[in-house]
């Protein structure tokens, strides 16, 4: 994906096997995209209610786990699988049992 292009809704598993996630490598990859990065944690079962971002998001998971419902579809994340949410996306999310760590992109 190129900075300056839209997002479409996705599900990016991670291909990388038994290695894990490294946040500076994936950060890098969001900035390289246009992305401004921020970490987020959250704790065992957070729940967010359905909402939407102005912005194309792009969420990156690098520990714990997390599930999403977009349009009646769930998209389940482990540590390095990435969701691409396009601007105006509405979605719900829970965190799993032992809570969620993950890098979110965002991006007009």
């Amino acid at each position: 994906m190129n900075a300056g292009e839209g997002v479409k809704l996705e599900r990016i598993p991670w291909r990388r096997g038994g290695e894990q996630p490294r946040p500076e490598e994936l950060r890098a990859a969001l900035e390289g995209e246009g992305f401004a990065v921020f970490a987020w944690t959250d704790g065992p079962c957070a729940r967010y209610e359905p909402h939407q971002h102005e912005e194309d998001e792009s969420l990156w998971m690098l520990a714990g786990a997390m599930s999403f419902e977009v349009e009646g579809a769930r998209y389940d994340l482990a540590a390095g699988d990435r969701l691409m949410l396009p601007a105006c996306t509405v979605h719900s999310a829970v965190a799993g049992a032992s809570g969620a760590s993950y890098l979110v992109g965002q991006r007009r």
